[in-house]
């Protein structure tokens, strides 16, 4: 995997703290609510069209996982670009309500699409262990999880088991080092396991949920 050098970058956050929008697809503009959860960390606007711009724009008929989802952004962002089926990983509850309550707002306006999301309040290890009991797989697997708390490298090991081929994988952290066990549980591009084609990651500082420091990986 090559890894780009890259100076840290500020891409300032479009929308104050506690108030988020969705930026394209179907559902643009949409306003997501943003509880005061500790350690929630919604991802910018700007940085999620660079996710958007580096998957190619639409996903129509992508299956995605998002493993921390929080406020939601990134997976209803994924549904509003075309998924076929999104599901919402949250373990706390009041981020999980004020997803539910966006939901429940879509479906009211007749959108189809809400129907396509799946939200579980759950945590993401034994998660991911049900889905792949259950055969699930997935194109797109997001994860945004709280940091210092060493949840990218319990999640790693179980990836490649609800991976589709050729998945990719988009992650946040709070350092390089951090998203280390992510590259080393994918496969390289000579692999012959093929679960995971691509990686993408940011790196953001503790405190700052404006100030973003671009990392990204891509084969």
């Amino acid at each position: 995997v090559s890894r780009p050098a890259r100076a840290p970058v500020r891409i300032p956050s479009s929308a104050p703290p506690g108030r988020l929008r969705i930026v394209g697809g179907d559902w643009k503009r949409t306003p997501l609510p943003v509880p005061g959860v500790p350690g929630l960390r919604p991802t910018p606007d700007r940085v999620r069209e660079t996710v958007f711009n580096w998957l190619g724009g639409r996903l129509d008929g992508w299956r995605v996982l998002d493993l921390f989802a929080g406020s939601g952004a990134l997976g209803l962002e994924e549904a509003s670009r075309g998924a076929a089926e999104v599901v919402l990983v949250e373990h706390d509850r009041r981020a999980a309500a004020a997803i539910d309550a966006t939901l429940a707002r879509l479906r009211a306006q007749g959108s189809p699409r809400a129907a396509q999301v799946q939200l579980r309040i759950a945590d993401a290890v034994p998660t991911l262990a049900a889905l792949a009991a259950d055969a699930r797989r997935f194109d797109l697997m997001l994860l945004d999880p709280p940091f210092g708390a060493g949840w990218l490298g319990r999640v790693a090991p179980g990836l490649a088991s609800v991976a589709a081929p050729r998945a990719r994988l988009y992650a946040e952290a709070e350092s390089p080092e951090a998203l280390a066990p992510l590259i080393e549980a994918s496969p390289g591009p000579r692999s012959t396991d093929a679960s995971v084609s691509a990686v993408g990651g940011v790196c953001r500082r503790l405190g700052d949920s404006s100030a973003v420091r671009g990392e990204t990986w891509q084969r």
